[in-house]
């Protein structure tokens, strides 16, 4: 498997001299956080793509096996999401039966989203490594972006975050960046056999990203920091599905142990230029007026 600290060339000035492909590009989870900015930027470039969901026709569904063959035909590379995340149980076996779906498609590039830290997901890459595709595997870190299209935008309106995260830094990283890296992975050679870590230029406390995100919305946003164990039963209480408070737990006590703290250079590596701060993002996002 490549390491994150391979040094093979891959940059910004490398990729940006090869054409755009333009042949049919399946986006699963089209709609979500990463998928929906994928498809604006292949749409962007006048690449055909097809959106992988409940919703779409053809309809797709992780847990229907026979909604993928459809929604394979025809398609030369895939922006692989697992929904909800690579680390849940059952997540191996998905993969494995779509990969081998899309191999006997004829899809010849594939690019996994997969998240740093979780051994559960590095062994899903191994399975997409092997599948004989053309393979990039996106290895992010936390998403800046869940403090506003996600379970922290409430919270962060409300004007008090309750997470379980102690004092571990974590390098957020702009959706944006993570976008960047799987369209020129999608659309461009020289990113074939490559494992790119994702992750901002530094590594910020929660409390230290809360502070950031009420600086530059104006007001007043805390970060209050409790046990695992409280927080399983603030959610509990609050009404959200057994799996759910497992898998936030899961992340919380193993993810952010400080294993995921350094950053990595793949947005560089890949694009040939510098990850997006978690300055800007706040600032943009205030601005938009949705923390208000």
């Amino acid at each position: 498997m490549t390491n994150s600290e391979n040094t093979s060339g891959n940059t910004g000035e490398n990729t940006s001299t090869a054409p755009v492909e333009s042949g049919l590009t399946l986006v699963l989870g089209g709609t979500g956080k990463t998928g929906r900015r994928v498809v604006e930027r292949l749409e962007a470039l006048d690449v055909p793509v097809r959106m992988g969901s409940r919703s779409a026709a053809p309809a797709f569904d992780w847990e229907d096996g026979s909604t993928w063959a459809p929604v394979l035909r025809g398609v030369e590379r895939v922006y692989l999401v697992f929904y909800p995340d690579l680390a849940v149980p059952g997540a191996p076996d998905a993969i494995r039966g779509f990969t081998a779906a899309a191999v006997e498609a004829g899809v010849r590039r594939v690019v996994l989203l997969s998240g740093r830290g979780e051994d559960e997901a590095q062994a899903c890459e191994r399975i997409v490594q092997d599948s004989g595709l053309e393979w990039t595997i996106v290895r992010s870190s936390w998403f800046a972006q869940n403090f506003s299209e996600d379970y922290l935008l409430e919270p962060v309106q409300a004007g008090e975050v309750v997470l379980p995260a102690g004092e571990v830094p974590e390098p957020f990283v702009h959706l944006d960046d993570v976008a960047d890296v799987a369209v020129a992975a999608l659309t461009r050679d020289g990113h074939h056999g490559e494992v790119y870590e994702v992750t901002g230029p530094r590594a910020l406390t929660f409390g230290e990203a809360v502070a950031e995100i009420g600086r530059a919305a104006g007001r007043e946003v805390a970060y209050v920091p409790v046990s695992t164990d409280d927080y399983a039963a603030a959610l509990t209480e609050h009404g959200l599905p057994a799996e759910v408070v497992a898998f936030l737990t899961y992340l919380f006590s193993t993810v952010l142990d400080g294993r995921n703290t350094p950053t990595a250079d793949g947005v560089r590596r890949a694009l040939g230029r510098e990850p997006r701060d978690f300055a800007e993002y706040a600032a943009e996002t205030a601005a938009s007026g949705i923390w208000n």
